[in-house]
């Protein structure tokens, strides 16, 4: 069958399906691209030729930003569990390093994405190609070498020969659990237009069988040993208990045993909130019932969870605490020192679910009164009079009981770990791995493609929406409908109270005006985000009191069209962190408050422990 590589490509890719469970689904959705020279004549041709959108043609669709449209997947492929997601096109240059930023956020979070940039031409005729880096020690660095580190498979296609065995280990590591992540497919222009004769194997359906691992023996016997000799056990339940869709696992097993679960940011939702076993968000942006279960722990038994620093407060939450860890993949299993399961979530819950062993009665009790206590404190943290982040955070709730809450950084996700109500892990989903600002409304979109029944709440601050909110436009294209809460506090307020923490004043996180002595400490900026949001073709709506928001979110709620929230807060919140988080600090100043900050910080580090 002679086909250009870039028509091999894309017919491949539109016969690869994922299984589990015996229900399959396509592995690659579609398409997100932006054409430039590298690729219009390539890829950009082949989706052309193909009928993008029609019958078993892959989707195309048109992004803003080559960093959005990563994002966008990386909501996909979260949504539905790691079993599908998309495919990006780029050019060469700018577009292809625009890439990096969303492949680091892909790979982190253990989530996949395909990424097809264009590169040079490999045949050299004509060079410096327009936007080629050159290296004067080697002409075969191109800007694409910067997706290595952040690529768990990387691959330049040089020749059309080299192009099935690549496809074939692209789809490998995007379908294996233990090994997923952003996958890189370097294309030269020229040989994405080169044409070539493929066996037409190629392009048969193939189904690729996502893997539940069970337990080895020995190691599940070491496991059951650990178990039955603790009387205060603590579960760390993490992304992964949603990706293998093991919540009712975690549940009965929690009810069987007595055992209390906190949840990381990944893992927020494995059980209903007002669940007695539930005990929230635990580490540094942790609740204070996870957070002192967690220091009286005697085994934390972490159930798909990569130990993030916020998730141990930088080593000082667990005590003197021994670890069990379910993971899929090996290199988070052995973490923290921890006896190794290496499983599947759902398999290994099943597993350790075969023993009469319970926890302390008394244990149990006391995980379910602080428990309480928390909600208790949720509850009148909710009901304030003003427009403080807490507070509009309550209000979203209530209105969004059925939705899905997406955010990625600054302050909310702290706040919103500690004071989401949700009965379902879809209904949360924070990027906290990466943390990266701009994921909101890119994420967003990719939530509410993969779901498009459920409401899709975008909870983002100014500084993320100045960063990127150009994914707007493509939503309102697409008819894609978000509910988009823009709340304003004129700057960057988590790095804020981060920098008057360790005596850096403030620093550059306020949006200010230069004032007369040269100093960003003006007035406001007068900017307006509500009419930058119309711009871009959402409806908008102003909030400037409580009952107004709710107004203006159940409008959004009844509309067709993508619409954004505008909100200003003010000052003011509900609990701050429960836990530290490590933050050197400088160790000689001028400035008392760093000198003071410091002081904090070398007490602070006498409790960190290796974990050894």
């Amino acid at each position: 069958m002679r086909l250009t590589v870039a028509q091999a490509l894309v017919r491949f890719l539109a016969n690869q399906w994922a299984e589990r469970d015996g229900v399959e689904q396509r592995l690659i959705a579609g398409v997100f691209g932006i054409f430039g020279h590298g690729n219009v004549a390539g890829v950009g041709q082949a989706l052309a030729e193909q009928g993008a959108g029609t019958g078993d043609a892959l989707p195309y669709y048109l992004a803003r930003n080559e960093q959005a449209m990563v994002h966008t997947a990386v909501g996909y492929a979260r949504t539905r569990d790691r079993l599908s997601t998309f495919a990006c096109t780029t050019s060469i240059g700018p577009g292809a390093t625009n890439l990096v930023t969303g492949a680091a956020l892909a790979t982190i979070n253990r989530l996949p994405v395909l990424l097809l940039p264009g590169d040079v031409f490999a045949t050299r005729v004509a060079g410096p190609v327009l936007q080629e880096l050159e290296d004067p020690g080697s002409y075969d660095v191109t800007v694409n070498d910067t997706l290595r580190p952040v690529s768990r498979f990387f691959d330049r296609i040089d020749r059309p020969e080299q192009l099935p065995s690549a496809l074939l280990a692209a789809m490998r590591v995007l379908t294996d659990p233990a090994e997923t992540g952003a996958v890189t497919l370097a294309l030269p222009q020229d040989v994405q237009a080169e044409a070539y004769d493929w066996p037409e194997e190629l392009f048969a359906r193939r189904v690729w069988h996502v893997a539940r691992p069970v337990p080895e023996p020995a190691a599940l016997a070491r496991a059951l040993e650990l178990i039955r000799g603790s009387r205060r056990p603590l579960i760390v339940a993490g992304g992964g208990v949603a990706y293998s869709r093991a919540c009712a696992e975690l549940l009965r097993f929690a009810e069987n045993h007595g055992v209390p679960v906190a949840e990381t940011q990944a893992g927020k939702g494995a059980l209903p909130y007002d669940h007695p076993c539930a005990v929230g968000a635990v580490g540094h942006t942790g609740t204070a019932a996870a957070n002192a279960l967690a220091r009286e722990a005697d085994l934390v038994i972490g159930i798909g969870t990569r130990y993030s620093d916020f998730t141990t407060a930088s080593r000082t939450l667990f005590g003197r605490a021994r670890f069990l860890n379910v993971n899929v993949t090996a290199f988070d299993a052995a973490k923290n020192s921890g006896a190794m399961l290496v499983a599947d979530a759902r398999e290994a819950l099943l597993a350790l679910d075969r023993t009469d062993w319970r926890a302390d009665p008394e244990w149990t009790r006391q995980a379910a009164a602080l428990a309480a206590g928390w909600q208790a404190e949720i509850s009148r943290t909710y009901a304030g009079t003003e427009l403080t982040q807490p507070v509009v955070l309550g209000i979203l709730n209530e209105i969004a009981e059925d939705g899905v809450v997406v955010n990625a950084a600054g302050s909310m996700p702290g706040d919103l770990h500690r004071l989401w109500r949700t009965r379902d892990p879809k209904g949360y989903h924070v990027e906290y791995g990466y943390s990266c600002m701009g994921y909101e409304i890119a994420g967003g979109l990719g939530v509410k493609l993969a779901d498009p029944e459920r409401e899709v709440f975008v909870l983002v601050g100014d500084g993320s929406y100045l960063m990127m909110a150009q994914e707007i436009a493509t939503a309102v294209q697409e008819g894609v409908k978000l509910v988009i809460v823009l709340v304003d506090n004129h700057g960057f307020a988590s790095i804020g109270d981060l920098s008057e923490s360790v005596g850096a004043l403030r620093l550059g996180t306020a949006y200010r005006m230069r004032g007369p002595e040269g100093e960003l400490d003006g007035d406001r900026l007068p900017v307006d985000l509500a009419a930058n949001a119309a711009s871009l073709g959402a409806d908008v709506l102003r909030a400037g009191d409580p009952e107004a928001l709710r107004a203006a979110l159940a409008k959004a709620v009844a509309s067709a069209h993508t619409t954004v929230v505008y909100v200003e807060t003010v000052p003011g919140g509900g609990p701050g962190a429960q836990a530290w988080w490590d933050v050197p600090i400088a160790e000689v100043s001028e400035l008392a408050r760093t000198r003071a900050a410091r002081e904090h910080y070398d007490e602070a580090k006498r409790d960190q422990r290796p974990y050894l």
